[in-house]
């Protein structure tokens, strides 16, 4: 039977894999990847820096990533049509390019289990297409783990919780989540819509990477700042991954 390997790789730094990340790559018959077009060639460079530090000479077959619309009238209908079209497409990569009992690779932003949807979609292959493989998964530093190193802070206070969401979805956050309140996902400036005079915001986009940049500050202080250094970095890149963690301070 196959084995799928899905592998995470932090956040961009080929240092953020693990022993065992390094382990798992280098057992691998070959690594599926996603391309998403060259806006985002970017991304693909970064795998094959991590396939190239870690395991130089493993066969990398890219998979064009279908189109998706990033406005529908059902955003879950969308996303469900997308993966199933992935799903698809992946498994006849795998199944052209190994055995029956091939490794297969796949290289994760962050961590499998956050925001990511190859656990889903390898579901839908075994589902839908008939792959029939086993699937072991290898954890990795999140984007939400590289912020808070980069900028020398806990994830929480003594005693609270942490709330994790999305940009879409962070409106909707009360206010006692927004204690400490990581946000992904964030096609646009969610931070200055739910702000007030005490939110406090730690900000990091390309994280793990040479081009990372950070802020930090009070949002009322620098939430403009960082809306008009967002749409000159997407400019300057052609894309954008940035992540935040919204903290309410108690301010006398």
């Amino acid at each position: 039977m196959r084995t799928l390997l899905v592998i995470g790789i932090g956040a961009g730094d080929p240092r953020h894999l693990t022993l065992g990340a390094v382990d798992a790559l280098r057992s691998a018959d070959v690594v599926i990847t996603l391309d998403k077009g060259e806006q985002k060639a970017d991304l693909l460079r970064a795998r094959h820096r991590v396939i190239d530090t870690h395991a130089p000479g493993t066969p990398v077959v890219t998979v064009s990533d279908p189109e998706r619309d990033r406005r529908p009238s059902d955003y879950r209908a969308e996303v469900h049509r997308w993966h199933g079209e992935r799903a698809r497409r992946i498994s006849a990569a795998i199944t052209s390019a190994t055995g029956a009992e091939g490794t297969v690779a796949f290289l994760v932003w962050g961590d499998p289990a956050l925001y990511d949807s190859t656990l889903r979609i390898i579901d839908r292959m075994q589902e839908e297409t008939g792959l029939e493989c086993m699937v072991k998964v290898i954890p990795g530093i999140t984007a939400l783990q590289a912020l808070t190193a980069a900028h020398t802070v806990t994830a929480n206070r003594v005693g609270e919780p942490i709330h994790v969401t999305t940009g879409r979805l962070l409106p909707e956050t009360s206010p006692a989540d927004r204690r400490n309140c990581f946000v992904m996902l964030d096609g646009g400036t969610a931070w200055n819509d739910v702000a007030g005079p005490d939110t406090y915001i730690y900000w990091g986009a390309y994280l793990g990477t040479a081009d990372q940049v950070l802020r930090a500050g009070y949002v009322e202080n620098i939430g403009g700042e960082i809306a008009a250094l967002k749409y000159t970095l997407r400019e300057s890149h052609g894309w954008i991954m940035d992540t935040y963690l919204l903290r309410e301070l108690d301010r006398e």
